[in-house]
């Protein structure tokens, strides 16, 4: 049985960050937020006892899909937010 207070806690994050992501000015940090969701459901895939999709997940989601982001962000100067 998976710890409970736990799940709430990392459901409650994956939330407050992609509602933060949806409605944030910012392009930096909602990218940033994204990486967050991300990573927060590899902590679950862990939880729940998945540790192949947990090491997906965080390599793919939290960590290229992030970098990726990033360096299209500073290729096309989309991150300068005033």
């Amino acid at each position: 049985m998976p710890n409970i207070m736990a799940l709430i806690l990392l459901i409650g994050l994956s939330l407050v960050a992609a509602l933060y992501a949806v409605f944030t000015q910012k392009t930096l940090s909602a990218v940033i937020a994204s990486g967050i969701i991300s990573l927060s459901a590899s902590i679950i895939f862990l939880i729940y006892g998945a540790p192949d999709v947990a090491m997906t997940e965080a390599t793919i989601g939290a960590g290229l899909t992030t970098v990726v982001f990033l360096y299209a962000m500073k290729q096309t100067k989309g991150g300068d937010d005033d």
